[in-house]
Formats: structure tokens, C-alpha cells, sequence
């Protein structure tokens, strides 16, 4: 059925308030609040990246990343290229096969590392531990003498860790830790970690293609002593003739970085360190999280996709559709709707891109990170309530039967 557009007569009127930044994307994420491109007018542009100031603005990028995330002083941390999905892949393909791997499947992202593990490495003790959207695998299955590969907040399906208590302490295996959409916004347990990644472009509202990678002490043991089975491409090597190439965590790079997007890095470091540092950044995400809570608690067409309160991500927030005009609906036509949705508050330049994941069930996601102002989410919120009603004038009208 094509979707007519809504006759708005006799229909609640738009809201008069409008959010001040309408970006709500779930990456590329905001930018910080007052950014503008002359953050970036020291940018070393021009210049080799091996060079004594810009390999230096690289280090700094790493020394404050580790201050801001309070990283453990025998852990290294390097930029590393290809975004998250670069940095996740080059620890799998270096790190894995020295012993059994359960792998942590319940979104996209973490599906495909179930998929790297399983097709790719084609790895032979290989678990995956799956669960549905909105929900957590259990995690009292993963076993403390295999690795684990898991994302700690799924980007897609708005579900995060409620804690790292499940990983063992005494863990003979490594824990390989996807977390993009929480380093910056989410405390995360570094004494029950071997492997963190995350990319710029998520919290800190950096820009695209590079990913970080921290490494334990653990991890480093594991790089040092045991060799794949597969060759490794370059930009996956981190030793050199059984050795660790220090280089890579004082300010080197695999590859050519960009040294505008270095700069755009800094920026939002340093915005993060005026604020107060994790403790705020975490504030601001967890109250984001809190003031569409309170929406969601009393707004009967929506439901969080994470049912259970205590796993709901305070970033990348997931919602369903559960109007009755909506549930009547057969699947496709589910998800049509929904991108009509979407598309209703783009058209008004209220919120952009927050539509599900496309591998998603159908429904918005609306980002929460620390960039994200709450006074923004709070404006935004009447509009969905505005747009809800536009669609359910039209599908539960009668020619839309």
C-alpha cells in the first residue's frame, strides 16, 4: 500500500518548540555542543604524518583518550585503521585460535564477528552464543577457559552489558570487547577486559575511519607467544620479529591517518576533559537515557526494544512501535511505516536519521550520547508524539484497510 500523505485537519498541531540540533544519528554522532569547523584551523595539514608534530598530535590523541577513560597504566592503546570495525577485526584475526571462542551474537555488529569467527577464521571450537533483539544472551553459558568476543552495548539493538561481573576474574581465556558505542559514555570494567575498540565518530562526535585499540598486558602475552594460522595482512600486524611494535602506541600509525580528523579528535577530548571528564560524559548520556524513560513510561505507542531496564543502552536508545494501528500491520508493511516515520520529522527538520537499524526490527533509534544535549531530547520527544498520530490518522482510516 502506498502511504497517502496525512491530511493533518483536525489533528494535533506541531509542537512549537523545535530541537537546537536535530542531529540525532547514531554515527557519525553529533558534534559537541558549540562545535564549528574552526576547532580544527590548528590542524597540521600537509605534513607527514611521521613528522615530529603531527606524530605528536597522534599521541596525544592516545594520552588523552587514556586519561579521559582512566585506561590502566600497563595497558597500551594505539589508532589503528578502519574505524571499530578495524580495530575488532585486527584483534580477532591476531588474537584468536590459540584456544576455544564463545562469541556473544545478539545485533548486527556482534553478528559479524560471529560470522568473522565462524566463516572467515573458520574457527573449529567455535560457540555462538545468540540471542534475539532487545535481549542478552546468557551469560552465565560463556566459559572462563575460552576466549569471548562480545560487544559491551549493541549499537543496534539498543541493548548494553548491565555490568562485567559475568566475566570471570580468573578467566584463562581473553575478553574481546566491541565498544564503540559505550567507551566515553559507559564505565567500563578494564580489570575484566584483554581487548577495548571503539572509533572517533561515536561519543566524542569525531570523524570517521579510525579506530582505537587497547590492549592488556594479557593480550600483549598472547600477541607475543602464539601465532595464527593465517597470514596477516598489514595493516593487522602489531609485532615484528616476535616483538611488539612499541611505535604503534607512542604516536605511529599502520597507515596514513588524517591528520584533520586527528585534530577534530583532540577537539572533542579536550571538550571532554573541560566538562569534568568520564564522570560527566557519563552524566550527561545516562540523563538523556532518563528523560526518554520518563517519556516512554507514560506514552502507550512505544515500548523500549530492551525489556529489561537494567540492560537498556543510555546511547544508542532503541524503541518499538506498539501502537495498535502499527501491530495490525503485516511485516513489510511494518516497515514501511516506519520509514515514513522517520522521514515525517526529516521533513521537518526536527531529528534526523533515527530510524532502526536496517537489520533491525522495525522502530526508531535515537542516539544519547554525550553530545547530545537533554534539552534537545526533550524538545524532540512531542514531535514523535506529533508524527505517531500523523500515521495513525492514516493506516487506521478505512481506505487504508
Amino acid at each position: 500500500m502506498a502511504l497517502a500523505a496525512p491530511v493533518r485537519a483536525s489533528l494535533p498541531v506541531q509542537p512549537d518548540l523545535r530541537p537546537a540540533n536535530p542531529h540525532f544519528s547514531s554515527g557519525p554522532c553529533a558534534k559537541r555542543p558549540g562545535y564549528s569547523l574552526g576547532a580544527l584551523s590548528g590542524a597540521l595539514l600537509g605534513r607527514s604524518h611521521r613528522a615530529t608534530g603531527p606524530k605528536a598530535r597522534i599521541a596525544e590523541v592516545i594520552a588523552r583518550s587514556r586519561a579521559v577513560l582512566g585506561l590502566p597504566a600497563d595497558w597500551r592503546l594505539a589508532v589503528v585503521p578502519g574505524s571499530d570495525t578495524g580495530a575488532v577485526e585486527l584483534a580477532l584475526w591476531s588474537l584468536l585460535g590459540a584456544r576455544g571462542v564463545d562469541v556473544l551474537a545478539f545485533e548486527s555488529f556482534s553478528e559479524a564477528w560471529a560470522n568473522d569467527v565462524v566463516r572467515q577464521l573458520k574457527l573449529a571450537d567455535a560457540r555462538v552464543l545468540a540471542a534475539p533483539y532487545g535481549s542478552l544472551p546468557d551469560l552465565t553459558q560463556v566459559d572462563p577457559a575460552r576466549d569471548v568476543v562480545f560487544a559491551w552495548n549493541g549499537t543496534t539493538a539498543g541493548v548494553r552489558m548491565p555490568h562485567g561481573d559475568w566475566i570471570a576474574a580468573d578467566r584463562a581465556g581473553l575478553a574481546i570487547c566491541d565498544a564503540t558505542s559505550a567507551a566515553f559514555a559507559m564505565r567500563l570494567p578494564w580489570d575484566r577486559l584483554d581487548v577495548v575498540t571503539w572509533s572517533w565518530q561515536k561519543v566524542l562526535g569525531g570523524e570517521a575511519a579510525h579506530g582505537m585499540l587497547a590492549l592488556s598486558p594479557r593480550a600483549v602475552e598472547r600477541l607475543l607467544t602464539y601465532k595464527p594460522a593465517w597470514p596477516l595482512p598489514k595493516i593487522f600486524r602489531l609485532t615484528s620479529g616476535g616483538k611488539l611494535i612499541e611505535g604503534l602506541f607512542q604516536g605511529e600509525t599502520i597507515n596514513t591517518p588524517s591528520l584533520l580528523c586527528v585534530e577534530d579528535a583532540l577537539d572533542g577530548l579536550r571538550w571532554a576533559e573541560s566538562l569534568g571528564g568520564l564522570d560527566a560524559l557519563v552524566a550527561r548520556s545516562e540523563a538523556n537515557l532518563a528523560c526518554i524513560a520518563a517519556w516512554v513510561a507514560r506514552t502507550p505507542w512505544v515500548e523500549f526494544l530492551a525489556a529489561d531496564p537494567a540492560t537498556r543502552s543510555s546511547t544508542s536508545i532503541c524503541l518499538k512501535l506498539v501502537a495498535p494501528w502499527f501491530t495490525a500491520l503485516a511485516p513489510e508493511a511494518q516497515a514501511r511505516a516506519a520509514k515514513q516515520f522517520v522521514s515525517l520529522l526529516e521533513r521537518e527538520g526536527v531529528a534526523y536519521d533515527i530510524g532502526g537499524h536496517r537489520d533491525a526490527p522495525p522502530g526508531l533509534r535515537i542516539w544519547g550520547g554525550a553530545t547530545v544535549e537533554t534539552a534537545d531530547i526533550a524538545a524532540l520527544l512531542p514531535w514523535l508524539d506529533w508524527a505517531e498520530a500523523q500515521l495513525g490518522s492514516v493506516f487506521a482510516a478505512p481506505a487504508a484497510a
